[in-house]
C-alpha cells in the first residue's frame, strides 16, 4: 500500500492522497472516522455526527472504493457479544494525517496566508522557492511538491521581523515595503505592510516600535527565516 498523505482544501475538506488516487474528505466524514476510532462503534459514531447508520456505511464504502483500501474492520461477537469496529492501519493513518493538518492550522492562528505557486526546487540545499504576488519566498523543501503546483503559504505574525536596513544574516527572506496601518492590541503593536502586491502583518512590542520609530507610510524591510514558512498543498 502506498503512503497516505493529507492536505487541507478550502479550509473545510481534507484531500487524502494515496498513490494516484485521491479523495476529498469533508469535516463530517473526518469526524465520523475519528469517532469510530474513539468509540469502537459505527452506530455511536454515526449518532455523534448526526447521520444515519446507513449513511455512515455509505461514507465508509465510498472512501474505501475510491482509495482502494479498507479503513474499518468489523468483528462480530459470539453468543456473549464482544463484537466491535476498529480502524485499520490505513484508517488510523488517515485521521493521523488530518490531525497533523489541524495542528498546523491551530499553531498558526495569527498568520499571514498567501496563495502561492512552487517556482523552483533545490534538493541539494533542501529549499524551494514559492511565488506569492511579486515575491519569491524561500521555504523548506517538501519532496512531495512539484514545480507549478499551488500551495497555501503560512507565516506567523510573530515570525516577521521589521528592520530599517536589509541586514545580512541567516534570514533567507528579506523584502522592502511600506507601513499602511498600525494598531495597538493587548500591549502589542500589529503592523500592516504592503510588500510585493501582498499585505503582511507583524506583531512587535511597544519598545521595538519606539526604537524603530515606526509611522504609517514609512518604508521598512521585513525578514523571516525559510523555516518560518509552512506550506499546504491545495
Amino acid at each position: 500500500m502506498g503512503e497516505i498523505m493529507a492536505d487541507v482544501k478550502a479550509g473545510v475538506e481534507y484531500k487524502i492522497n494515496i498513490g494516484d488516487e485521491s479523495f476529498l474528505l469533508n469535516n463530517k466524514q473526518y469526524n465520523l472516522i475519528e469517532n469510530i476510532h474513539n468509540t469502537g462503534s459505527i452506530t455511536k459514531a454515526a449518532k455523534s455526527v448526526n447521520v444515519s447508520y446507513r449513511t455512515a456505511l455509505n461514507y465508509i464504502e465510498k472512501i474505501e472504493s475510491t482509495l482502494g483500501l479498507k479503513i474499518v474492520s468489523t468483528t462480530k461477537g459470539g453468543k456473549g457479544g464482544g463484537g466491535g469496529t476498529t480502524l485499520t492501519d490505513d484508517g488510523f493513518s488517515i485521521i493521523k494525517e488530518c490531525k497533523k493538518i489541524n495542528a498546523i492550522m491551530e499553531l498558526h492562528n495569527d498568520v499571514n496566508e498567501f496563495l502561492s505557486e512552487i517556482y523552483s526546487i533545490d534538493e541539494s540545499k533542501g529549499v524551494m522557492k514559492i511565488k506569492a504576488g511579486d515575491l519569491l519566498i524561500n521555504a523548506p523543501l517538501n519532496k512531495d511538491y512539484e514545480v507549478g503546483e499551488h500551495v497555501l503559504a503560512l507565516i506567523s505574525y510573530d515570525n516577521i521581523f521589521i528592520m530599517l536596513e536589509p541586514y545580512v544574516s541567516s534570514i533567507r527572506n528579506v523584502f522592502k515595503g511600506k507601513i499602511v496601518e498600525m494598531k495597538l492590541e493587548n500591549e502589542i503593536i500589529r503592523v500592516k505592510m504592503s510588500i510585493g502586491g501582498l499585505m503582511f502583518y507583524s506583531d512587535i512590542t511597544l519598545s521595538a516600535e519606539k526604537d524603530l520609530n515606526l509611522t504609517i507610510g514609512k518604508e521598512v524591510y521585513i525578514g523571516f527565516k525559510a523555516m518560518s514558512v509552512a506550506t499546504l498543498k491545495l
